[in-house]
This record gives C-alpha cells, structure tokens and sequence, in this order.
C-alpha cells in the first residue's frame, strides 16, 4: 500500500498501535490488547480486524487453527501521511506556520531548540 493511499480513522489507529508494537499477533492477543487498552469488546475487536484485512490495511494468516495478523503497512509512512494530510488542512501546506503555533503555545526546553536546529540543518543540506 503506497504511502497516499493510507488514511486511517482513530479505530483504525488503535488496532495498528496493536500490531506495530508487538507482531504478528493472534485474535486472542489483539483481543487482549485492545481490552486492555482501549476497552473494546471481543466481538469489537474480530470486526476491526475483519474489515481491516478485507481493507488490504493488515494480513491474516491461520496457522495451526489459528488466526494471525501483520500489519501491511509502516508506522512511518502512516503518520507521514496523516502529519502530511494535517499540516494541509490546519495550517494550509505552512510548516512554519505551524511551528510558530507551536513555539507560541508551549515552552521549548534548550535541547528541543537545538533538535529543531538540527532538523532545519539538515533539511536544508538536503537542498543542495
């Protein structure tokens, strides 16, 4: 799945959450983990998984009776697009509009500065 045709909904962000942070995984521990945190039910949980699949977003594998699921796509690319598909509709395509948002609202701590720095350096080699 290429990165632009990822969108996700917030249920859908919950259930990859699952699977990028410990995978594959059975139903049972998907079922587990969504329970634990998020409060789904069980019958929550095999529907999302189901339609999820069916959606081409994570694989079901069964093996020994049991079903297993992978995540098809990368945490990365996911929020790439999502930060990407933000950035357009809150601040209109502007990353210093945003930042300056951001700066305004909350306090920066020295290192943070310096990492800011250190991103804009290198995006700006990156130019060259």
């Amino acid at each position: 799945m290429t990165e632009q045709n990822i969108s996700l909904t917030n249920t859908e962000w919950n259930l990859m959450e699952c699977l990028w942070d410990a995978s594959p995984r059975t139903g049972r521990e998907a079922t587990d983990y969504l329970q634990e945190h998020v409060g789904w039910t069980r019958s929550t949980t095999l529907t999302m998984l189901r339609r999820m699949a069916e959606k081409g977003l994570i694989r079901c594998e069964d093996k020994d009776g049991m079903k297993i699921y992978f995540p098809l796509i990368m945490r990365e690319d996911a929020v790439i697009k999502e930060t990407d598909d933000f950035i357009n509709r809150v601040y209109k395509g502007s990353v210093s509009l945003m930042m300056s948002a951001i700066t305004k609202k909350q306090e920066l701590t020295k290192e943070e500065i310096e990492a800011l720095y250190a991103i804009l350096r290198e995006a700006e080699e990156g130019k060259k």
